[in-house]
């Protein structure tokens, strides 16, 4: 009974120390976290993306506190929740932010099936990483769209699919939260992100071919021969040609679409515009009548004066 008693009382006592040290530890090393972070990333979607720049919505909430300590918020923002959801953290940390132009994934790839022929067959991973490590892919084109998906399985919004007659991803812009995980998974950076536009109306050069003219064209006949007209017709300078490849720059796009009518290759796609009006067709004039009507007799008219001689 008495080495029970023992037993115990030195287990007892063991514990007691152990707890005494975690206790001494817990305040020593304690590290201090603002409270505020859990409440910026209870606001966040937890999408933990990573569009925005940071390590998930936590790390995004730390940047976030920290930004709002410093005084500003520039630079930081949640591409997924948008301005809704900024405007709620801004309004917790007692900041403002300006208003940002919503964005959307675009497809700067025209070579479809038709447009851009096959040259050789592709026996391996399905993977456009895979496949643009071998080579220049399946077609002659050693810039476009690869077709295996890469950026389809990056989506976590399903807001991307590919289109099996075209053989291009197809992005929805309902759905589509500008994160940029579907831009960095194309080895080929054909997909960029740009302002959604007003109505969702944006114009750009669907080509990212850096070959010269001739050589682009026999790879693809949708591609971008750098011959500069867009530029020239330009009047705002939004467009500059480099590397054999025209550029349009959203900032600076007025959506006049003077460059889509020059462009020789239809290589410049503008999207959600109304169609254009068909235009009137003019009537030719009725041709003058050769025969002249014949002359009406006067009538003979007497005037007062010579009815009151009569």
């Amino acid at each position: 009974m008495n080495f029970m008693m023992i037993a115990v009382a030195v287990l007892g006592a063991i514990g007691l120390v152990a707890a005494l040290v975690l206790y001494v530890c817990s305040k020593k090393f304690a590290v201090y976290e603002d409270p505020r972070i859990s409440q910026v990333a209870a606001l966040l979607p937890g999408a933990n993306c990573g569009g925005c720049g940071f390590a998930g919505c936590s790390a995004l909430a730390d940047a976030l506190v920290k930004g709002a300590d410093a005084g500003s918020l520039d630079g930081i923002s949640c591409p997924v929740g948008g301005q809704e959801v900024m405007g709620k953290v801004a309004d917790l940390l007692g900041m403002a932010i300006a208003n940002g132009d919503p964005m959307v994934a675009v497809v700067r790839c025209g070579g479809t099936c038709e447009l851009r022929q096959k040259v050789v067959s592709y026996d391996g991973l399905r993977s456009c990483a895979a496949m643009n490590a071998c080579g220049a892919g399946e077609t002659g084109c050693g810039f476009g769209c690869l077709g295996c998906g890469d950026c389809v399985s990056a989506c976590q919004f399903d807001a991307i699919h590919m289109n099996p007659e075209t053989g291009l991803p197809e992005v929805d812009e309902d759905r589509c939260t500008a994160c940029g995980a579907c831009a960095k998974a194309c080895p080929r950076h054909v997909i960029e992100l740009r302002k959604k536009g007003v109505k969702g109306r944006r114009v750009y050069v669907e080509c990212v071919n850096k070959d010269k003219g001739a050589v682009a064209m026999k790879a693809c006949k949708a591609a971008c021969i750098g011959c500069g007209k867009c530029a020239k017709e330009c009047p705002f300078g939004a467009i500059t040609v480099e590397n054999n490849v025209s550029y349009i720059d959203y900032t600076k796009c007025r959506l006049c679409r003077k460059c889509v009518a020059v462009c020789p290759t239809h290589a410049i796609k503008a999207v959600n515009f109304p169609a254009p009006k068909p235009k009137a067709e003019v009537q030719p004039a009725a041709a003058p009548s050769a025969v002249k009507p014949a002359a009406q007799p006067k009538a003979s008219t007497t005037t007062k004066q010579e009815e009151e001689q009569a």
